[in-house]
C-alpha cells in the first residue's frame, strides 16, 4: 500500500469514491493482491463467525472477539473466501479473513484487510 492511503471511499456519503473502488475490486486477484500487500505476522481480532451462535461467547481458540497473529494466507475457498492462518498463544489454526479486523487503524495491514472485508460482504 502507498504511504498515503485514500479512504475517501470508506467514509459515508462519497458514493463515488465508493464506486471507483468496487470497480477496482471486482477486477483485482484478491489472493495475489493480498500476498503483496500484506506484512506478516500481524495482530487482528475476530469480529464475525457464519457460526455465530455457536461460538459467539465461547472461550474455544479462535472465537469472536479473540486476538490472534496471522502468519499468512492459508487457502483460498469458494464459500469462506481467502483463509488465513493464525496463532492465538500455542494454538494454529485457520479463519476467514473476512471474519477479522486489524486492531490498529495505523497498522500496514489496515486497509488491505478492510478493503478485502468490504469486498468479501458485498460481492
Amino acid at each position: 500500500m502507498k504511504d498515503s492511503y485514500d479512504s475517501s471511499w470508506d467514509l459515508g456519503g462519497n458514493e463515488e469514491a465508493y464506486d471507483n473502488k468496487l470497480s477496482e475490486w471486482r477486477e483485482r486477484s484478491w489472493e495475489g493482491w493480498l500476498q503483496a500487500n500484506l506484512q506478516y505476522p500481524f495482530v487482528v481480532k475476530r469480529i464475525d463467525d457464519e457460526d455465530y451462535f455457536s461460538t459467539s461467547l465461547s472461550k474455544e481458540p479462535f472465537s469472536i472477539g479473540h486476538e490472534m497473529r496471522v502468519v499468512g494466507i492459508d487457502m483460498e475457498d469458494e464459500h469462506y473466501g481467502i483463509i488465513v492462518k493464525v496463532k492465538e498463544g500455542r494454538r494454529v489454526g485457520a479463519v476467514p479473513l473476512c471474519d477479522v479486523e486489524v486492531i490498529f487503524k495505523e497498522n500496514e495491514n489496515y486497509w488491505p484487510v478492510r478493503e478485502y472485508a468490504v469486498w468479501f460482504v458485498n460481492r
